[in-house]
């Protein structure tokens, strides 16, 4: 595997985490929109990259984006990309309220029942692959994950060791551990600036109509932290005792062991998402199916290259995809 080396511009792992997120586009690729009923009658937007299959034994990769992320987040753009310029097929999974207006792509579009998604939903990936498995049989499946659906996988990976529908696996800047990783963006600066990033859409989420009667609203707005918002709405709203709870039984660290599929798991050392406890205490318990790659520097789903701005390289996107090319059985 080459080494990751940072664009010269985007030293440091905040630049890293920011920049992709600022400056590049947001359609690389054009979908196939398909709105799926769920068994609780809820509904998922997945999002289908129909691209013609060259490759011999093609792979249908299934993507999973972060928290408040979508098919249209930016790192998942670049990895249907490479999956397409590959000759694969893809299936982008948008979590409960992450959809976005394919004509404006800044609005989310609301799910129909009272909850959202959280770090530790396994079942809706499930429901999607065993889905795509019925309709076509035959298909093999590579499944990657960002940061939350990162998380989501290996939780998923760990609960169905058994399983053969998903036959190889990546993963990009996992929390691994919840808990800590909620601590760790508390005690900094740039920590508390990223989190009030996300509670500002994750509060309009909680106030809903539907919603806001089923938790303590005004407790939910004034929260400050990830502990803070998982206690008072994602935990009461999912089924948890409280934000301990949630992180306790939602956290992938605690899956590791179980993995026997394939995967690799791909996390910067500098991630100012991550604790820096976490990664040996990851590696420590996972099973030997799970390769770690772990460069000294990336930020949070970031590692980003290149010799000028307008021609940067991504690199994680480009590795995850060729891995499981790899590990999947086929060199496409």
């Amino acid at each position: 595997m080459s080494e990751f080396s940072p664009a010269w511009f985007l030293r440091g792992p905040h630049a890293q985490t920011i920049w992709g997120r600022i400056a590049r586009p947001r359609r690389l690729v054009a979908f196939r929109r398909e709105v799926l009923e769920t068994p609780d009658g809820d509904e998922l937007v997945l999002d289908h990259l129909d691209a013609p299959v060259t490759a011999r034994e093609p792979l249908h990769f299934v993507l999973m984006h972060g928290l408040e992320g979508s098919s249209y987040s930016v790192y998942m753009q670049g990895v249907l990309a490479e999956v397409q310029r590959r000759g694969h097929a893809a299936t982008a999974i948008n979590f409960r309220s992450c959809a976005r207006d394919p004509r404006r792509v800044g609005r989310m579009l609301p799910n129909r029942r009272p909850r959202f998604y959280h770090s530790g939903d396994t079942a809706d990936f499930d429901f999607v692959v065993r889905t795509l498995a019925a309709r076509a049989p035959q298909t093999r499946f590579a499944a990657f994950g960002a940061s939350l659906g990162g998380n989501v996988l290996l939780k998923w990976l760990g609960e169905h060791p058994d399983q053969t529908m998903v036959v190889a696996a990546a993963t990009l800047s996992v929390p691994f551990d919840l808990a800590a990783g909620a601590r760790l963006l508390d005690q900094t600066t740039a920590g508390r600036l990223y989190v009030a990033q996300f509670l500002r859409t994750l509060k309009k989420k909680a106030s809903r109509a539907d919603i806001a009667p089923r938790i303590d609203l005004e407790r939910v707005l004034r929260s400050r932290t990830f502990r803070e918002f998982d206690d008072s709405a994602t935990a009461p709203l999912h089924g948890f005792t409280g934000a301990d709870d949630y992180y306790a039984r939602s956290s992938s660290i605690g899956y590791l062991d179980r993995i026997t599929t394939p995967a690799l798991a791909l996390n910067a050392e500098d991630d100012p998402f991550l604790p820096a406890d976490v990664l040996p205490r990851a590696k420590a318990v996972a099973s030997p199916a799970i390769e770690f790659l772990t460069p000294r520097s990336g930020g949070h789903v970031g590692f980003i290259g290149g010799r000028v701005p307008w021609r940067c390289e991504f690199w994680a996107e480009e590795l995850a995809v060729r891995w499981m090319l790899d590990h999947g059985g086929t060199a496409g």
